[in-house]
């Protein structure tokens, strides 16, 4: 079940800014469409986002792969009424389900009655998340053979300017996020436990970093 303390947390900082959360953060959230273009699921296959917000980026997907189904879970009630509300607009609500969720403490047959998924995603989701190592390993518990989790978030803008990387995490730190610069060795333990391939990129001069585990 989700932490009361957590989901009280984000709901409180999103009761308000679901209303605008996708037309603002389209600006800064980089590599989510990156992210979606490389999923590519297997004709028939589920996809699974961790922290799915507003849903928009399920939508995104489920519109690029038709042939796939999707499911999603957020610890928000706040965001995830925005995403029924989205996803019902969409006319997407035979192919995307969702839940509420705790990403560090989900597995499939207790969210949504299955074993397993052929695709994780999270997206900007990690930085926001106590516990997210245990986000992480779970997501990579929840793939069925074969499967791929592909994570996305903010990186250590280590080959950005100062004044921006400082800039940036300030102001990141009023919505309680917080970039998780060792994400690679983190990422590199879990694949390592479960016998999964990890592939770790830094994006955009370090301002964000993208993984994915596999098999």
């Amino acid at each position: 079940m989700p932490t009361s303390d957590h989901a009280d947390s984000m709901d409180a900082i999103y009761r308000t800014q679901r209303h605008i959360y996708d037309l603002t953060r389209k600006y800064y959230l980089l590599g989510r469409d990156r992210l979606i273009a490389e999923l590519v699921p297997p004709r028939g296959g589920v996809v699974l986002e961790m922290g799915c917000g507003t849903a928009r980026n399920l939508i995104v997907a489920a519109r690029r792969y038709p042939d796939a189904q999707f499911l999603g879970f957020d610890i928000s009630e706040a965001m995830l009424d925005n995403a029924r509300a989205s996803v019902r607009r969409a006319g997407l609500q035979e192919r995307i389900q969702l839940v509420k969720g705790d990403a560090t403490a989900f597995s499939c047959k207790r969210l949504f009655g299955i074993g397993g998924v052929d695709r994780v995603f999270c997206s900007y989701t990690l930085s926001m998340v106590p516990g997210w190592e245990m986000a992480v390993a779970a997501g990579a518990d929840a793939l069925r053979a074969g499967g791929r989790m592909h994570l996305v978030d903010f990186g250590d803008q280590n080959s950005l300017p100062g004044w921006f990387a400082r800039g940036l995490n300030a102001w990141l730190a009023r919505f309680q996020v917080s970039p998780r610069t060792d994400l690679a060795p983190v990422v590199q333990h879990v694949a390592h436990q479960r016998g999964l391939l990890i592939d770790h990129r830094h994006l955009y001069r370090g301002y964000a970093q993208y993984a994915v585990v596999g098999g």
